[in-house]
């Protein structure tokens, strides 16, 4: 329980404890410090790719004769078109089980993989899996038995996992008249070389043990530590089973004794007490029908893999249990069944080191952040619809088990704006099931005691002045630049005319706010920024003008050779009224070498930020998320801006961005995942409420990203704020959004309401709007078309209030 592991002394020592409900209750809660309340299962389609094995193992059904047989082999379309059927039913994973080296026995194999094309069942394993993996959405893992290097690596391509169950390393059950005479691939030494070449090869892999074969406890316990040792080398274990013996009619086995649940029960707790915390343990649930709270109590996290589709052909006498009750279940035990993949979260977070690149972006586009299996099909701003399957905050548990102390006492910190650390904001991120819930009725509880029933927006145009941009932003499908020529869009520039036109048509239609940004144009200066402030100030006087990121400030600020304070006064003096806070993206510096890597730095975002609140302009703060980046710099990005706020008190509000990927150029090189489930977009918010409490009021949710039904559940998750009604929206459309580029103050009101909520206009600085403001939204006519110039081409204007040379191609307004 302090991190410590017992040796193999005292390992072989709890082969004399008799104290089952002793070595449960221990082996629990030291699952819990790493697994906390969440069970997995992978959701899979069961390929038993042949039924003929070289072996005889006295208990096993699934070997058989080429004579029972229609065909040798799975043939390939039988394969696929399983593959695809479960990938409609949201499995994941395609397992491949077969016998070990059919073709040295039967000459049927050998016939029939030559008919094929193949001389061995390893090279027609590793063609199938290849098509499963490219054409099917599946993750193959692979039980091919025993294999070498040379054959591990040739499979290491075409597979996320491999398998071998080790099952004894008692020698003497390979003996006469034992479980594995006669069975050449079962003699340990074999099974545990390829567990070595296993970690050699670096592969994610999975073993386990059979209970009730005729081993002692003992022998189980050494096959449990050479399975800790192999471990410990290489790191490779992803998951110990503990499976238990079934006697099956028909095999030399049928009248053996089967294990009782005491027995498996004390398995699994020895198992995580020699194994320790972070291993995940799996028991089959299909094995101990009935039994699965105590199995749960003994200290397992996982449940292996469950088919919607296939039976369990090694057990066939044994059905999977439907997945909703397999669940009830779960959550009765105090556990929430959570989906993930074949390849382990821990080792999906770490794909340079488990996986082949051709694997890589396949495990990352059906993962979350953390690693589990995406469950939902939600896409940021493309989804009307979200998920019906996320925990609901108003559902009661039937589970007897309270929360766990820790995960409270972190809320209750965060409601009394306590010191937070970051691993107490990656704990609230690791939040499912119950926690979930807990979580998001805690925001919304805040939320309440600081904002009431009041939802706000603002009444503004976005105006995107250029998307012409020498930065190299991976994430961006906005800007035109080198590199870029194939993403959705023509380069333009907007005339100074045409800015002070929009300006002075959003007033009229009730705007109090436009949101002025764009690329970083090479031709563009510090003086066109302060030129584009004077078009908007002399267009429309009363309008309060929120405009350029942090980046634009600190380039605006080198072109003119001036300090950023100093740029950053001369723009208040122009007319600026505040700063978004874009181009913070996520302010951890290993996220941004590899997304943003020409970008400034998270600490120079942060300086210009504090600089501004410095020279009296307020800013919102952001976090874009859903991409590379996992909860612990999600943790770090909450804590610099709770920091920063804590420093200089000048955000006016929190906006959470969600990814949107379909038109971003690292997610169509397959190196980014497509956004944020729906889960982790309500935790963002929720999160965000918790950690800014006291700090910052405002929670936003973006209507352009969420779309209104993903709005409505973050205002019931800690959000009070809907941004602004924007009229024009250019940068999230660019990326493949299609939630609109306006949504009428009209509209949101009635969207409001129907909530449940009251409606109230703001300003930029959350104050009231003047009342000819209001009527002015309330009854606004339809937008004129916008006009947007070529870049590439220099031209002469004149702009509303003063003259100048304005280039197109090279600068907008100069």
């Amino acid at each position: 329980m302090k991190g410590g592991m017992l040796d193999d002394f005292e390992a072989l020592a709890l082969a004399g404890c008799r104290d089952v409900d002793a070595l449960c209750d221990m082996a629990a809660r030291l699952r819990d410090l790493e697994h906390g309340e969440v069970v997995t299962y992978s959701r899979k389609v069961f390929l038993p790719l042949t039924r003929l094995c070289r072996d005889v193992c006295h208990y096993c059904t699934f070997a058989t004769t080429p004579g029972r047989l229609e065909s040798a082999f799975m043939s390939l379309d039988e394969v696929l078109s399983l593959c695809h059927e479960g990938a409609k039913l949201g499995c994941k994973e395609a397992l491949f089980t077969l016998g070990e080296r059919p073709e040295l026995r039967y000459r049927a194999a050998r016939e029939a993989l030559t008919a094929m094309g193949f001389s061995t069942t390893l090279e027609y394993v590793a063609a199938v899996a290849a098509r499963v993996r490219d054409e099917t959405g599946l993750l193959p893992h692979i039980n091919a038995g025993c294999m070498s290097d040379e054959e591990l690596a040739a499979l290491r391509p075409v597979s996320a996992s491999m398998g071998l169950m080790l099952e004894s390393v008692a020698e003497r059950l390979c003996e006469k008249g034992q479980a594995h005479h006669g069975s050449p691939d079962k003699e340990p030494a074999r099974r545990l070389a390829t567990l070595e070449a296993a970690g050699r090869a670096r592969v994610p892999f999975t073993s386990g043990i059979l209970v009730g074969i005729g081993e002692t406890r003992r022998e189980r316990i050494e096959a449990l530590l050479a399975l800790r040792a192999s471990h410990q080398r290489h790191g490779h274990l992803q998951e110990v089973i503990i499976q238990n013996f079934r006697a099956k009619a028909g095999t030399l086995m049928a009248a053996a004794p089967e294990p009782d649940l005491a027995e498996v029960c004390w398995s699994v707790a020895v198992a995580r007490l020699i194994l320790g915390p972070a291993m995940n343990i799996q028991v089959p649930p299909n094995l101990s029908p009935g039994s699965l709270p105590q199995l749960i109590a003994a200290g397992i996290n996982d449940w292996g893999g469950v088919s919607p589709l296939t039976p369990d052909h090694v057990n066939p006498e044994a059905p999977w249990p439907h997945l909703d009750e397999l669940a009830k279940e779960t959550w009765a035990a105090g556990k929430f069944l959570e989906q993930r993949l074949t390849v382990y979260p821990s080792y999906a977070r770490q794909p340079e080191r488990w996986l082949d690149e051709r694997l890589r972006s396949r495990v990352l586009r059906l993962s979350d952040a953390a690693g589990f299996a995406r469950r939902d099909g939600w896409v940021p701003g493309r989804s009307q619809t979200v998920p019906a399957d996320l925990p609901q905050p108003n559902r009661r548990s039937t589970a007897a088990v309270p929360l766990s102390g820790g995960f409270t006492d972190i809320i209750r910190r965060c409601e009394a704006g306590a010191e937070l650390q970051e691993k107490d904001l990656c704990r609230l991120f690791a939040a499912r099931g119950r926690e979930f819930n807990c979580l998001a009725k805690a925001a919304d509880r805040l939320r309440e005691a600081v904002n009431g029933d009041v939802v706000t927006y603002v009444v503004n145009r976005n105006i995107n002045y250029t998307n012409v941009c020498y930065f190299n932003c991976q994430f961006c499908a906005f800007s035109k630049g080198q590199g870029s020529s194939d993403l959705r869009g023509r380069p333009y520039d907007i005339d100074g005319e045409e800015i002070a036109r929009r300006c002075v048509e959003a007033w009229e239609r009730g705007a109090t706010e436009v949101c002025m940004q764009g690329g970083i144009h090479p031709d563009y200066s510090g003086d066109t920024y302060l030129q584009i402030l004077r078009t908007a100030r002399a267009a429309v006087p009363g309008m309060h003008i929120h405009a350029f990121s942090p980046l634009e400030v600190t380039q605006g600020a080198n072109t003119l050779g001036l300090s950023v304070e100093e740029f950053l006064g001369l723009l208040r003096d122009e007319g600026l009224g505040s700063l978004p806070g874009t181009a913070a993206e996520v302010l951890h510096e290993e996220v941004r070498r590899r997304l943003c890597p020409d970008k400034i730095s998270g600490d120079q975002w942060l300086d210009v930020m504090r600089t501004a609140h410095t020279v009296g302009l307020p800013t919102t703060a952001t976090i874009m998320y859903g991409h590379i980046e996992r909860p612990r710099h999600w943790a770090d990005h909450l804590l610099k801006v709770r920091r920063l706020q804590a420093e200089t008190g000048g955000f006016t509000e929190f906006v959470p961005l969600p990814f949107v990927a379909e038109e971003a150029p690292i997610y169509r090189r397959g190196l980014a995942r497509p956004g944020p489930t729906f889960r982790e977009a309500i935790l963002m918010h929720a999160v965000a409420r918790l950690v800014l409490h006291g700090y910052i009021d405002n929670i936003q949710a973006s209507w352009v990203k969420m779309g209104q039904e993903g709005v409505a559940a973050c205002l019931a998750a800690g959000a009070n704020d809907l941004g602004g009604t924007l009229m024009n929206e250019s940068i999230t459309r660019a990326a493949g959004a299609a939630h609109g580029q306006e949504w009428s103050a009209r509209a949101m009101e009635q969207f409001i309401r129907e909530l449940g909520r009251r409606p109230r206009q703001r300003n930029t600085r959350y104050e009231a709007v003047p009342p000819e403001q209001r009527m002015a939204a309330s009854a606004c006519a339809p937008l004129q078309p916008t006009r947007e110039q070529a870049a590439g081409r220099k031209q002469v204007c004149k702009l509303v209030g003063w003259e100048g040379q304005a280039t197109a191609s090279g600068g907008g307004l100069r």
